[in-house]
């Protein structure tokens, strides 16, 4: 029997289809078209659904089943990493964790990374521009990891509610990912926010803590967060600096 995937309207606002009719191969293949305007996007994380889509492609919306989430007070991160936070002779014990003070950087850097198994980068100049954009609404973020004044990983995603949504992230050096993942998650249980999503899982997000949920209790939390008013802004200020040694 064939299966025809939704094309969505040119309406940014309009409900997406029911996740629970999203195809099992590819996992959480949902509907295709539409377009990244802000209000889509928002609407998009806010029931549980991610863009994801190569160059060439048409835009494809995705809610796989089960979803990687982190809980924001259980990333884990080695004995012997945190030694090399503590230790003079690493260098990372000078390394400093900010946010949304060098977003295009981040994502850019995101966007070069050669990942295993991928032909090319996933994030087009489509997907940079709409990010960017969201960026500007103070929607989308990102968490850089400096070495004085030099890059050395970061990520980015989406704020809706008290729920973030993680999109990518990249090691400049070696733990800089690492880093950058356990300093947003420092802030946002400080904050009162639960959760990450880190929407497909894998070996290394899991030896961070990372598990798998069921799609329906991914959904039913993620909506309840969603929900939660939080002004749209730069976090620069509100994240302020944390010293990596502090994540000892």
């Amino acid at each position: 029997m064939s299966y025809h995937l939704p094309r969505l309207g040119d309406d940014p606002l309009a409900p997406f289809p029911d996740v629970e009719t999203a195809l099992r191969r590819p996992d959480g293949l949902l509907a295709f078209g539409g377009d990244l305007s802000p209000p889509r996007l928002l609407n998009a994380y806010a029931n549980g659904i991610f863009p994801w889509f190569s160059a060439g492609q048409p835009i494809l919306w995705w809610s796989p089943d089960p979803r990687t989430l982190f809980r924001t007070d259980g990333v884990r991160l080695s004995s012997r990493f945190r030694r090399d936070l503590r230790g003079p002779s690493s260098g990372m014990s000078r390394w400093t964790i900010r946010a949304d003070t060098a977003f295009e950087a981040v994502i850019r850097a995101c966007a070069s990374v050669p990942r295993r198994g991928q032909d090319g980068t996933w994030i087009t100049g489509e997907m940079l521009a709409a990010y960017a954009e969201l960026h500007r609404l103070g929607h989308a973020h990102s968490v850089e990891v400096f070495d004085g004044v030099r890059l050395v990983g970061g990520l980015y995603g989406v704020a809706v509610g008290r729920m973030f949504f993680g999109e990518s992230m990249y090691s400049g050096e070696s733990g800089g990912s690492k880093l950058a993942l356990a300093g947003l998650a420092r802030r946002l249980a400080a904050w009162g926010w639960p959760l990450i999503d880190a929407q497909v899982g894998s070996a290394h997000l899991f030896s961070l803590g990372a598990a798998s949920w069921p799609r329906g209790d991914f959904l039913a939390r993620v909506r309840a967060l969603a929900s939660i008013p939080e002004p749209p802004g730069a976090w620069t200020s509100r994240f302020g600096t944390l010293p990596a040694s502090d994540l000892a």
